[in-house]
């Protein structure tokens, strides 16, 4: 299986983040999903056949199903490379299923996060808190417990390392009332919807993050949507309360990762095969739920 770990398209500037590499055409941007996974704030060194597709696969589902169910508007132009200028075209750069062609909007320099169950960061501020992003909670929760409530918990955009969460107050003080309001709104709404579409897949949707761009004062949907990057997904049949899940994503290679010896403070060592193989299943076996569709690999557009 071919990979792709970064591109290279001559005449448009990029910028490259963990996995993605963004094109700027001017009055668009095209959004290329490469094959690259990081752990602990790492890229490391081996990609991961497929994973790019399977983002760009999942994010083009998503998109199209949140707007016919809640009329959420987002910027997803077109996934079809018929669509992207002509050197982008050119097969040597193997971007069939890889590209969003995205509209060219301000991005709103907030992480929109929604929390449904205990778990990650969230967990740890609980412990020594009682309370995830000024959000008070019962006493008593156990790691991957269900929340009464579906969370809003927003954090910075860092450009390197961890995100680092802040409460709604200093959310408003950044952009505004009235935008804050639409995001948590938006968030919500998006997270209700993700899960009950997941829930009817065997999935528990257990916290996820977004982007929006700004088109006046209008929020708009940018960036991926509920894919295994973004999103903490669980088995439902096998969830339990004061657990870790095993989750829909990298987690093959941050256990690994773990076991190897690795400091985390030094380039990360080669990934074994089996584990990019177990990786790679992981993604494919998440978009089929989701989707419904089995995987196609390269693929001129997806369509939902």
């Amino acid at each position: 299986m071919s990979t792709v770990s970064q591109t290279l398209v001559e005449g448009y500037p990029v910028i490259r983040g963990k996995v993605r590499d963004v094109y700027d055409l001017g009055d668009k941007v095209l959004l290329v999903a490469t094959d690259r996974i990081s752990a602990f704030d790492y890229i490391l060194p081996n990609p991961v056949p497929d994973k790019g597709r399977v983002l760009t696969g999942l994010t083009a589902f998503w998109m199209n199903y949140l707007q016919r169910e809640t009329g959420l508007e987002h910027g997803l132009i077109s996934t079809n490379l018929e669509d992207c200028p002509d050197a982008f075209r050119d097969p040597k750069h193997d971007l069939s299923g890889r590209v969003c062609l995205m509209k060219k909007l301000p991005v709103v320099q907030v992480e929109c996060v929604a929390r449904g169950y205990l778990a990650g960061s969230g967990h740890k501020e609980y412990l020594s808190t009682g309370e995830v992003c000024g959000n008070a909670l019962p006493s008593g929760l156990k790691l991957a417990d269900r929340l009464p409530e579906v969370i809003f918990t927003p954090a910075t955009k860092a450009a390197s390392g961890h995100d680092e969460n802040i409460p709604m107050s200093q959310v408003i003080h950044l952009i505004g009332e009235e935008i804050a309001e639409a995001l948590k709104q938006a968030t919500l709404e998006i997270f209700a919807q993700g899960s009950k579409l997941a829930e009817s897949r065997g999935l528990i949707l257990a916290d996820t993050k977004f982007e929006f761009g700004l088109e006046g004062k209008q929020v708009i949907l940018v960036d991926e949507v509920l894919t295994p990057d973004s999103s903490r997904y669980w088995e439902g049949s096998t969830w339990k309360p004061g657990i870790s899940p095993p989750s829909f994503d990298k987690q093959f290679v941050r256990d690994w990762l773990e076991a190897s010896g690795w400091d985390k403070n030094s380039p990360p060592p080669q990934l074994p095969p089996d584990i990019i193989q177990k990786t790679r299943d992981r993604y494919v076996e998440a978009f089929e739920r989701i989707t419904g569709q089995q995987f196609a690999g390269k693929i001129s557009a997806w369509n939902f």
